[in-house]
């Protein structure tokens, strides 16, 4: 039995150590949009980068501390963030990333879906990646 439970746990880390970069940012990338539903500011500040421009398809662009301040408050509240057609073009150290994206989104209590195309910047900073720049449009 413990042989098994030591063959699992290798064969997990092989798995995990064997994504591509894509499948690492990808995993990245919707773990960022789910703790903007689940308004997990630590993780959002951990997923960053300092220098964040976050556009929002009617041109308004948050900073970082703007888009975390916005979520602890509750002026802003993403309900749900639903990713399609995910493409990846990795360069180096710095991806940028398309999708369309489907996003149920409350600011100062009025709720709004929105259909996007999205375009985000994201740079690898030692084996994490972090997020430099947004733009959505419709």
């Amino acid at each position: 039995m413990k042989k098994l439970v030591v063959i699992v746990l290798l064969l997990n880390v092989w798995v995990v150590n064997g994504q591509t970069d894509e499948e690492k940012l990808s995993g990245t990338l919707k773990e960022f949009h789910q703790a903007m539903v689940k308004g997990n500011t630590v993780a959002i500040n951990q997923q960053t980068d300092k220098a964040l421009s976050y556009g929002h398809s009617n041109g308004w662009v948050e900073t970082k501390s703007v888009l975390i301040k916005n979520l602890e408050t509750g002026y802003m509240k993403y309900n749900s963030y639903k990713e399609d057609s995910l493409q990846i073009l990795i360069n180096g150290n710095i991806a940028n990333t398309r999708f369309v994206a489907d996003i149920e989104v409350a600011k100062e209590g009025n709720t709004g879906n929105y259909h996007l195309k999205v375009l985000e910047v994201w740079v690898r900073k030692g084996k994490r990646w972090l997020l430099f720049a947004r733009q959505a449009v419709k």
